[in-house]
């Protein structure tokens, strides 16, 4: 049996119980880690992987980090998906009797670290909780430890929909039950989130005050998810806010495909901010603004009365020029509020984070001054909301000196005069450095010797330094050895031995004192924490508007109506991205009128027109314009949008095993099983990843279904020509094009959209335009001709016989035409049967293709 040494022993105690985090063992000033842990981090941080006896015969695994410099190593473990479990030493070595005591004060993962580079300043850092409603819908909470934001919600449609919207928010740990892990454990896997097990829920007693104002069926994932946060923080959690919950009716939902299609936060491109709207819209100068910004960005509004609010601050903004100017330079010198409060909560708070929270008080009452001396009735209501906190202030300046250093150990964090023991030890400690200034002064004149100083260090204390070459020069009967060094002796004096006693003792009781001060203060601070929270939402909203003041300006918006009917009119509509990227070049405006009655758009044209930029332009204009924000147009008359869904692009998703088609299919079937008559659809190019009849049969269908089942305001775009005659068949449906012409052979185009269909394709255009080979430019012309004289002069010899052969099967019998009845084999009666039996306008299009296939697959298997 191997026997470790008792260190060891304790050491691996400790690590049974962290299992899967590593274990940073604090060791001196160091944070040591040993056997696996040791060769796997060693890899990982490229650090020295070395060995220490631990009473076995072979050395065991070991490698380490400075505790000073710990942060680095861990934020990188952590952005690797790891969990690192911090062990300090519990009690004070001189006073510890065999091993140190020691225990796992913090378990930091990827969902709960606080700081570092991996922290973006105008993200929130959320770690999220799921829990079983039904087989196909969740209980989700989520939170940022690090502001203390917390937010609940029901995801419908499987764990499909619960990895789209952990991917929505960028989580990177989500915290569930043994049955939700095994289920998740692949795909969490593959999209780099960490699942993390929790068994209990918070007692009632601890958790009423975050939960109370949630519906029954979401308190137990938001207990669940403060459970695990206390657990592996094993701090307070005041900073943390009671959960909201908000209708799904209250707020414009746009899914995650749509997000990404829409670009709103992230570009498909690239994957970053540059193009996508919110590149556009961040003019925010706070990073509690930048993160409000982006939440707004996630849920529009859909309650007209709270847009209208927003419009209305928006627009005395616009007007107040100067009063908008003054607040931006004030707010530039507001501090993250609530990453403040956070740190306070937990207990690593600086004195330059209490600096910086002071700092940022004093800009308040001159933001509330200038919002109620505007003259705006909006801007006044904001003011008058806002708790300047001057209590605070008042205590951090009392507190806090103006330069406080990095860390709270060093001393001169205290102000003079916040406490008088504190003066005092600091007098007799100042005084003694003066008195050792000017001994060293006098020491110098009494021998001579210009270069003698008096120096100090922890393990000798004060001490006489002169180099050898001087020593002949001073009596050294004055002084006592101390230390010889290579090329200088130290010595000391009784004098110098009073005044050390007296200077080092009162130094280190001011440190102490000070220290001791300093908790004091922070613990006082954490009752506070709730109005600090306050005035940072009131000065992130105030944030917000500004910013979409300063964007409608710069770039020539306008404010949109809104009213009670589904009617939608953009007039001189603007993609807003799109010019911007064109940054000097013109960008052409175009209109989108959809009356109650017409309220279905079919567009066609060439590759390259710009009707995928048509179709998105309208959708941001209408995202824009529900959260408050004025939009890219002339002028803009929309009724209020519940939802938002695109199909827009061509991608696959081979990870799940679905082909670009299966994804077009699956998009679509999500927008028209979901969508009501108050929702925005965008199609485009739908049918594009099939056979032309395939796509063609598609696309009409839906359109059909859409038309007569939905009602929804609907952009459709296509390839498809034939699909134009639908306007005739379909009252609300209206033909548009983007329009383009030829000129010297080549097309040229005008990105203009106007009524009716467009005649022709381009394609073979677009094709020249990218530079193809003129060799194959020029045989694809003489096949397209070739293709169009065929295809018409078929149309034109079958069109009369095969309505005759149509008129024969339909009324022979009746007539007793005396024609031979069909016969039909047994597969072919059952397919008839169950055509018969279908219920095709409550068929779905992703049901009605695979019904069509099952068909199809039990009449080939006859054959």
């Amino acid at each position: 049996m191997t026997t470790y040494t008792p260190m060891m022993q304790q050491y691996l105690a400790i690590k049974s119980e962290y299992e899967d985090a590593f274990l940073f063992y604090r060791l001196g000033d160091f944070y040591e880690l040993f056997f696996d842990d040791a060769i796997k981090a060693s890899q990982i941080l490229e650090i020295t992987l070395t060995g220490r006896d631990a009473g076995t015969k072979e050395r065991i695994p070991m490698c380490g980090v400075p505790f000073h410099s710990a942060q680095g190593y861990i934020e990188t473990l952590i952005s690797k998906g790891y969990k690192v479990a911090i062990c300090e030493q519990t009690e004070d070595p001189k006073k510890a009797k065999g091993v140190v005591k020691r225990e796992v004060v913090q378990l930091i993962t990827p969902g709960t670290i606080m700081e570092g580079k991996t922290i973006d300043g105008k993200s929130n850092h959320f770690i999220a909780c799921a829990e079983n409603l039904t087989p196909n819908s969740f209980a989700f909470a989520y939170l940022d430890v690090s502001t203390g934001e917390a937010n609940t919600s029901i995801v419908e449609g499987g764990t499909k929909t619960l990895l789209q919207q952990l991917i929505a928010f960028n989580i990177r740990e989500l915290v569930v039950t043994e049955q939700l892990q095994m289920l998740l454990a692949e795909q969490a896997g593959q999209l780099g989130i960490v699942l993390s097990l929790e068994t209990e829920e918070m007692p009632e007693e601890k958790s009423a005050e975050y939960i109370n104002n949630l519906p029954n069926e979401l308190k137990g994932v938001g207990k669940t998810l403060l459970q695990y946060v206390e657990r592996t923080q094993m701090r307070s959690l005041t900073h943390i806010q009671p959960f909201t919950y908000t209708e799904t009716k209250e707020l414009l939902r746009i899914d995650t495909n749509s997000k990404r299609n829409l670009e709103l936060l992230e570009s498909i491109r690239g994957g970053d901010q540059k193009g996508t709207l919110l590149w556009l819209l961040d003019e925010t100068v706070t990073a509690m603004g930048g993160r409000k910004l982006k939440q707004w960005l996630h849920q529009p509004l859909a309650t007209r009365s709270v847009i209208e609010n927003r419009l209305a601050i928006v627009t005395d903004l616009l007007d107040e020029f100067f009063v908008r100017n003054e607040l931006r330079e004030l707010l530039k010198k507001v501090y993250d509020l609530e990453r403040l409060a956070g740190r306070v909560a937990f207990g690593n708070v600086g004195g330059r984070d209490l600096a910086q929270l002071r700092e940022s008080l004093r800009q308040v009452p001159a933001i509330k001054a200038q919002l109620i001396d505007s003259g705006k009735s909006t801007l006044a209501n904001l003011g008058e909301k806002i708790n300047e906190c001057a209590d605070i202030e008042e205590l951090l300046s009392k507190a806090i000196s103006d330069h406080p250093p990095i860390s709270i150990k060093e001393g001169d964090v205290i102000r003079e005069g916040y406490n008088g023991n504190l003066d005092e030890l600091r007098f007799a400690s100042r005084n003694g450095k003066d008195w050792i200034a000017q001994l060293e002064q006098k020491e110098r004149e009494v021998t001579g010797i210009k270069n003698l100083k008096i120096g100090y260090n922890r393990v000798f204390g004060y001490y006489i330094e002169i180099t050898k070459s001087q020593i002949a020069n001073a009596d050294l009967s004055r002084y006592e050895r101390k230390q010889t060094l290579a090329n200088a002796e130290r010595y000391i004096t009784e004098e110098l031995k009073e005044k050390e006693a007296i200077i080092l003792n009162a130094e280190e009781q001011s440190l102490a004192l000070e220290y001791d001060l300093f908790v004091e203060l922070r613990e006082r601070l954490k009752a506070y924490i709730p109005r600090v929270q306050a005035l940072a939402s009131e000065i992130s909203e105030l944030d917000v508007y500004m910013s979409f003041a300063v964007v409608s300006e710069k770039y020539r918006f306008v404010k949109p109506t809104f009213h009670e009917g589904r009617a939608l009119k953009i007039i001189g509509g603007r993609h807003p991205v799109v010019e911007k990227m064109l940054n000097k070049q013109m960008y052409v405006p175009n209109d989108c009128v959809l009356p109650d009655n017409q309220n279905m758009m079919l567009i066609t044209g060439p590759n390259m027109s710009g009707k995928s930029t048509y179709m998105r332009q309208v959708a941001l204009i209408v995202v824009l314009a529900q959260m408050g924000c004025y939009v890219p147009a002339d002028e803009a008359v929309l009724p209020i949008t519940d939802q938002i869904f695109t199909r827009i692009g061509a991608a696959d998703d081979l990870v799940a095993g679905q082909s670009t088609f299966m994804v077009e299919m699956l998009e679509s079937q999500h927008a028209i099983t979901n969508a009501t008559a108050n929702s925005l659809l965008l199609f485009d190019e739908i049918g594009r990843g099939t056979s032309t009849y395939d796509g063609m049969a598609l696309a009409q269908s839906m359109m059909e279904f859409i038309h007569d089942h939905i009602g929804a305001n609907t952009l459709f775009s296509t390839h498809y020509h034939e699909l134009t005659s639908l306007e005739e068949e379909l009252e609300r449906l209206q033909n548009v094009h983007v329009s383009a012409t030829e000129k010297d052979g080549k097309v040229v185009f005008l990105h203009k959209v106007r009524q009716g269909a467009a005649d022709k394709s381009y394609g073979v255009h677009v094709a020249q335009l990218a530079e193809m080979p003129e060799a194959i430019i020029e045989r694809a012309r003489v096949l397209l001709e070739e293709f169009e004289s065929k295809s018409g002069e078929a149309e034109t010899a079958a069109a009369e016989p095969v309505e005759d052969a149509l008129q024969l099967s339909f009324f022979e019998e009746e007539e007793n035409v005396g024609v031979a009845e069909p016969s039909l084999t047994g597969a072919e009666q059952e397919v008839l049967e169950r055509l018969q039996k279908m219920n095709i306008m409550g068929t779905s299009p992703i049901q009605a293709i695979n019904v069509l296939y099952e068909l199809q697959q039990a009449l080939l298997s006859k054959k």
